[in-house]
């Protein structure tokens, strides 16, 4: 395995706009990263596994509940904090990144602000340490986009509720202990349930054969007359607005994490270019391979101030959903593009694992389209600028 030798591009000297703080979690995440993700991660990819041992250290380097606060096991970290923290992480895999996500802004984030206090104590403090993996049910098989359709249903069984239905492409579903499930009760609401493994009926079956996010684990969840017990409703918030709110802070997430891809896909081609020799001299000395390292940089940059903004904006609470929607496509967006003018310069070499390129590429392909494709996110802004709603 070839040392991982990545330096993060800092253009417009963005360190000078971060704490110390920041620095010191981003910095710890980025050698664990070095450490224990690099030389792996291109093994588990080809042969489609998650790698399981390293759910301690991403617990450890606060990937789970970051900004949970202290007295549930979180790190009580700020939002600008989170972010780098995803960034890091997607640098070395978009579906490692998925996991920790998934963790912190679909299963923390929903108890910790839409539960009540026995819930919160009862989960988020094993999750923060990574002792239990948790997954979120919003998607089904017939409704992506549009999760107000969901067929998901429970019935009040006096005692207990009774959950039907399915949900697919859900990250960490075929070994996560509970799941946030979002599902229609009698009267049409929707309402979030912690499901947990074991329950009669439940199960997770795990989706195969995919090009993408080959190191993260994707599954079904199916609820066949599944007894769940009263007390495990989430009973602070409920609507539609309750699991696009986890949405906004995965999306969030997304924004950071997609920067890291693209960093790690741009150095990797700066490297290559100062080292491959055609013609008698570095192709990174052509002009043609310097606007396509011209361009990435100033993506990557212009990426680096739209998120530390919207950074700044979550830490006062004052980002809409539509600011999260724009740098979530923007962001991913930039990356694949950079992920793609990267594999060029690298000729047939940036098609193998001996370099992440591709691998950020396929990854990157399921990221443009989880947690709100590319097109509903542009919709999302045009209506928020227009006022008027295109999805209907």
């Amino acid at each position: 395995m070839k040392p991982d030798l990545f330096q993060a591009p800092d253009y417009y000297l963005l360190d000078d706009l971060l704490t110390e703080e920041h620095k010191l979690v981003r910095d710890s995440a980025r050698a664990w990263v070095k450490r224990e993700v690099s030389p792996i991660i291109e093994e588990y990819a080809q042969k489609a596994e998650f790698p399981k041992q390293i759910v301690k250290g991403l617990a450890e380097i606060g990937g789970f509940g970051p900004y949970i606060p202290v007295e549930y096991g979180g790190a009580g970290l700020d939002q600008i904090s989170y972010g780098l923290i995803m960034q890091e992480i997607e640098r070395g895999d978009s579906g490692v990144r998925s996991t920790s996500s998934v963790q912190s802004s679909l299963v923390m984030y929903p108890i910790w602000k839409y539960g009540n206090e026995e819930q919160r104590m009862k989960y988020l403090p094993k999750l923060a340490t990574g002792e239990w993996i948790g997954c979120f049910g919003l998607t089904e098989p017939d409704y992506g986009s549009n999760p107000g359709g969901m067929v998901t249903n429970f019935k009040d069984m006096g005692d207990h509720y009774l959950l039907n239905g399915a949900k697919m492409w859900i990250s960490n579903a075929p070994f996560a202990d509970i799941a946030v499930v979002w599902a229609k009760d009698e009267t049409g609401r929707i309402h979030g349930l912690v499901v947990e493994r074991g329950m009669e009926g439940f199960s997770t079956p795990e989706t195969h054969n995919k090009w993408s996010l080959r190191a993260s684990a994707t599954g079904e969840l199916i609820f066949d007359n599944v007894k769940v017990p009263k007390e495990n409703l989430l009973p602070n918030k409920s609507g539609l607005g309750a699991p696009l709110g986890c949405l906004d802070s995965a999306r969030y997430g997304i924004a950071w994490g997609a920067i890291g891809a693209a960093m790690d896909c741009y150095d990797t081609a700066l490297r290559y270019s100062k080292e491959r020799i055609q013609f008698d001299k570095p192709i990174g000395a052509t002009q043609l391979q310097q606007k396509k390292l011209a361009e990435m940089i100033t993506e990557i940059t212009k990426a680096q101030l739209l998120t530390w903004r919207l950074g700044v904006l979550r830490n006062e609470g004052r980002a809409t959903s539509a600011q999260i929607s724009m740098a979530k496509r923007n962001n991913v967006n930039m990356a694949i593009e950079i992920a793609r003018e990267a594999r060029q310069m690298l000729g047939g070499m940036g098609i193998t694992g001996e370099y992440s390129i591709m691998r950020h590429m396929m990854n990157l392909e399921s990221v443009i389209t989880y947690e709100g494709t590319h097109d509903i996110h542009l919709l999302i802004t045009g209506m928020d600028v227009t006022g008027f709603s295109a999805f209907k």
